[in-house]
């Protein structure tokens, strides 16, 4: 799991979120969280994600080159 911080320009802490490991649809490996949050009054919706490069699974026959 990743700890997510998000601070304001003063260096404030507006949110904190958790981002739990996630397999995507794409096959990818990563962290995915999301939640809301109140920044100067307004409320936002705010999601974190993190995907680890070349971790996707290939499929049999796919010639297409994984990235470094």
């Amino acid at each position: 799991m990743l700890i997510v911080e998000i601070k304001d320009k003063n260096g404030q802490t507006v949110k904190v979120i958790t981002a739990n490991p996630k397999t995507f649809k794409t096959g990818s490996r990563g962290f995915y969280g999301m939640d809301k949050a109140e920044i100067d009054g307004k409320r936002y919706q705010i999601q974190f994600q993190a995907v680890e490069i070349g971790s996707k699974t290939r499929v049999s026959g796919d010639t297409e080159e994984q990235p470094n």
